[in-house]
């Protein structure tokens, strides 16, 4: 799919020429493309039970990334077809992501690159992430990457994992100048930050989410933004991907959105095919797989 040609291009270089690589049409549902197919890779595409079953000689689902809210687990499971992950090999280049987009927020740099254009000289007044306090929400591989480089900065870090309670969320959300989101979508997840989270975060904080969109309840997201309650707000993940670029909340001066590149680097996609090629290959000779669900 759009977005992962470069993990085919590398993976379509590892495998010996009898193996075919395809690469899904979008416009086209997925059950009418895979009949043929041994191997499927999801990325960001929908695996449901229709393109499951439209695949009688599927052998391996392989996901290069840790997310799989994207395939139907349990009709993979009734045909015993086995789903393997890729996951940490992307924990760096996300937090990095993460870490961007707050330092891009607190210094207002949107801004400031319109007011290069106007001949403005000193303007806007930023913040510094020094002294202040990092809320990581989902302290799993991204989240103690990330933790190291704001510590570095000299940011205090707080964190929950999936053991803290909600007490800990709520002392997270009060305290915290910047918000982190780096949880899987899961139904305990979904929604997790909604009216009542929102606005127990301090005024003027900043929001970044790196995890999966519907983790945000979005319409009230955009209601703190009118409401003027948030400094900056950081979308690396959408409620829909691609997003509409023409929605109001895109258009908003405290959004700074970016098109899902958490795990957009050439040393990533290089992991992501190895371990697709290592997994294949695996499959075909009937070996233990790498990361299985």
């Amino acid at each position: 799919y759009d977005g992962w040609h470069s993990v085919a291009d590398e993976l379509e270089r590892m495998l010996p020429p009898e193996y075919v690589l395809k690469r899904m049409d979008p416009s086209i549902p997925l059950h009418e493309q895979v009949q043929n197919a041994h191997v499927l890779i999801p990325t960001t595409g929908t695996v449901d039970k229709q393109a499951i079953d439209a695949s009688p000689n599927l052998r391996l689902i392989a996901q290069p990334a840790s997310g799989y809210c994207n395939i139907d687990v349990a009709a993979a499971r009734a045909r015993g077809i086995p789903i393997t992950l890729a996951p940490g090999y992307n924990s760096q280049a996300v937090a990095e992501v993460a870490l961007c987009m707050m330092l891009m927020l607190a210094r207002r740099v949107d801004e400031a690159r319109a007011a290069f254009q106007a001949r403005l000289i000193g303007e806007p007044v930023g913040s510094t992430l020094h002294g202040k306090v990092l809320g990581i929400v989902g302290l799993g591989r991204v989240g103690k990457c990330l933790a190291t480089a704001a510590k570095a900065l000299g940011m205090e870090v707080m964190g929950t994992d999936s053991k803290s309670s909600r007490e800990d969320l709520t002392s997270l959300l009060k305290r915290s100048h910047v918000v982190s989101l780096h949880v899987p979508l899961t139904s305990t997840t979904q929604g997790l930050i909604g009216a009542a989270e929102l606005a127990l975060m301090r005024p003027g904080a900043i929001l970044i989410n790196c995890a999966r969109g519907p983790v945000v309840d979005k319409q009230a997201l955009i209601e703190a933004l009118e409401q003027g309650r948030l400094g900056g707000v950081g979308l690396d993940v959408h409620w829909v991907e691609p997003a509409d670029p023409a929605e109001s909340l895109y258009s908003h001066p405290r959004v700074l959105a970016l098109p899902h590149l958490g795990s957009v680097s050439q040393e990533v996609y290089q992991s992501f095919a190895s371990v697709l090629f290592e997994n294949i290959t695996r499959v075909r000779e009937g070996r233990e797989l790498l990361h299985p669900l």
